[in-house]
């Protein structure tokens, strides 16, 4: 609209114009180098617009004659940069198809109209990936890193190629020069976090979680942040026991619920003779997530007190999650501990119909501890060989004792989850306090799934505790292991077939315990 305003307005100037000067006439004489001319003025404007139409054709005409080796090479160029294009789509589509051929076919195509472009350069890495001529793909990729606009992009697929050969060194020197490129990389800052957190360099770890913080946002700012601290303060537990604390405290302020931290805060508080803060901080992670831990460094918060004196405060603390089973263990523990045999069962009761792994151990001490009956202690320690698991901190098929910031599959950070290691295990009935004894059966060895590589058994320890070894095949960080799931028969082999137990399980190696869920 505005466009025909702008147009009607000059139209209308000219047309004034010129009824403006058809109104007004008169002469006009050039005189120059003897020559005379006489005209009007009408006519005088008329040849002046004339001339000066010829005059910008004429320069049009020459313009595009000088230019027409541009034009050319800009049409040519042109039409090749759509033929490219075109041949970079099918490439690209036929990788996404997994059509290795047709996306072979593409990448020639593409490579000899537009070899140096970013696109064409890509469509050579995948296609090469899909092919699996890793050679290829690693070619192109340095192609890629060696360039300033494809760089990060190289350096992705590098890392890639280099994590598919396990070459976790390269991986490493890719993710941090990409993380050094570029701070809002995601996958080189994580990369780059979990090698330096396998590594034990959590003060380098720390550092570059504050370069990426607003990319995790709060909450996984401050959870990451806090399994850091936490792990910094186990390494400087020995060493430097005033920065350990301060470290947890900081931990547990950033993550409250985080069980190792609160449990190695509380215990440092307990012993710099800070108990009533020690025991805040033990409670509130309780509440969120009961643990043995925490029972543990609760029932320690204050030093040189009687068995009875932490059997009340474990009482105390198991009322602030009620019905939880880890309450009833504490509780039961320490009552065994302070010889207050009745709350013992009391504590135990509601939990014998399925009793896990822990429930029937601590059976067996109270039969020693309250009647030294040996007989129903090893029925209660035969039951605990088929007994439910109890939860144990697990991760990506690895069981460990304690907690661990990192996992020893593949370094992933936090990865470790208080939690039942095996699924579909059936609970053994049973032992009723005053029941008649059950009969022995025929003696038989624990059995366990083993998978290639993998050996372990269970024993029963000599204070009764029980011990599961396995020695795991070195995990792959490229493809998963499968899924095999445990099933044990719940039976019960009574007395004399803890004996047959013992005797395999000396014959099994300790260490980490490999299972499959």
């Amino acid at each position: 609209m505005i466009r025909v305003a702008v147009y009607l307005i000059v139209v209308g100037a000219l047309a004034f114009g010129a009824a403006w000067l058809a109104d007004r006439p008169g002469e006009v004489v050039v005189t120059w180098q003897g020559w005379r001319l006489e005209t009007s003025l009408m006519v005088l404007v008329a040849a002046l617009l004339a001339a000066l139409a010829a005059l910008v054709l004429i320069w049009s005409l020459l313009r595009l004659l000088l230019r027409s080796p541009f034009l050319l090479r800009t049409l040519l160029r042109n039409r090749r940069g759509e033929r490219a294009y075109a041949a970079i789509s099918r490439g690209l589509i036929a990788v996404g198809a997994g059509d290795a051929d047709a996306a072979r076919k593409s990448t020639l195509e593409a490579n000899r109209i537009a070899p140096a472009e970013p696109l064409a350069l890509l469509l050579s890495a995948q296609s090469a990936q899909l092919a699996g001529d890793r050679e290829a793909a690693d070619r192109a990729f340095r192609a890629m890193a060696g360039r300033a606009d494809t760089k990060t992009l190289g350096l992705h697929g590098l890392f890639i190629e280099a994590h598919r050969r396990n070459d976790i060194v390269s991986a490493r020197a890719y993710a941090e020069e990409a993380a050094r490129v570029s701070a809002t990389l995601g996958w080189a800052g994580r990369a780059v976090l979990e090698f330096r957190s396998a590594t034990g360099d959590w003060a380098g770890a720390l550092a570059l979680l504050e370069r990426h913080r607003r990319a995790l946002g709060k909450d996984g700012y401050q959870r990451q942040r806090a399994v850091m601290l936490t792990a910094r303060a186990l390494a400087a537990e020995e060493a430097d026991r005033d920065n350990a604390k301060a470290f947890a405290l900081e931990a547990v302020k950033l993550s409250p619920t985080l069980v190792p931290a609160a449990a190695l805060a509380g215990r440092l508080l307990a012993e710099g003779g800070d108990p009533r803060k020690a025991a805040r901080v033990i409670e509130k992670a309780w509440r969120a997530n009961p643990h043995p831990e925490l029972a543990q460094a609760y029932a320690d918060v204050r030093l040189g007190d009687t068995a009875r004196d932490r059997l009340k405060r474990i009482e105390a603390l198991a009322k602030k999650a009620p019905g939880h089973i880890e309450g009833a263990l504490a509780t039961a523990r320490a009552a065994i501990d302070a010889h207050e045999f009745g709350k013992a069962r009391a504590a135990l009761a509601s939990h014998l119909k399925a009793p896990t792994r822990r429930i029937a151990l601590l059976m067996a001490a109270l039969e020693r501890a309250e009647r030294n009956d040996e007989g129903r202690a090893r029925e209660w320690m035969a039951r605990a060989l088929n007994a439910a698991p109890d939860p144990a901190w697990t991760a990506d098929g690895h069981v460990s004792d304690r907690w661990l910031p990192v996992s020893p599959a593949n370094g992933r950070l936090d990865a470790f989850e208080w939690r039942v290691p095996v699924t579909g295990i059936a609970p053994a009935p049973a032992i009723e306090p005053e029941a008649t004894p059950l009969p022995v059966a025929p003696a038989r060895p624990a059995e366990s799934a083993q998978s290639p590589g993998q050996q372990g058994g269970t024993s029963l320890e000599a204070d009764g505790s029980l011990s599961r070894s396995r020695r795991p095949a070195k995990p792959s960080p490229l493809k998963p292991e499968p899924v095999i799931p445990l099933v044990h028969a719940p039976d019960d082999p009574g007395p004399e077939a803890v004996e047959a137990d013992e005797a395999h399980a000396e014959t099994q190696d300790g260490g980490w315990r490999k299972i499959f869920e």
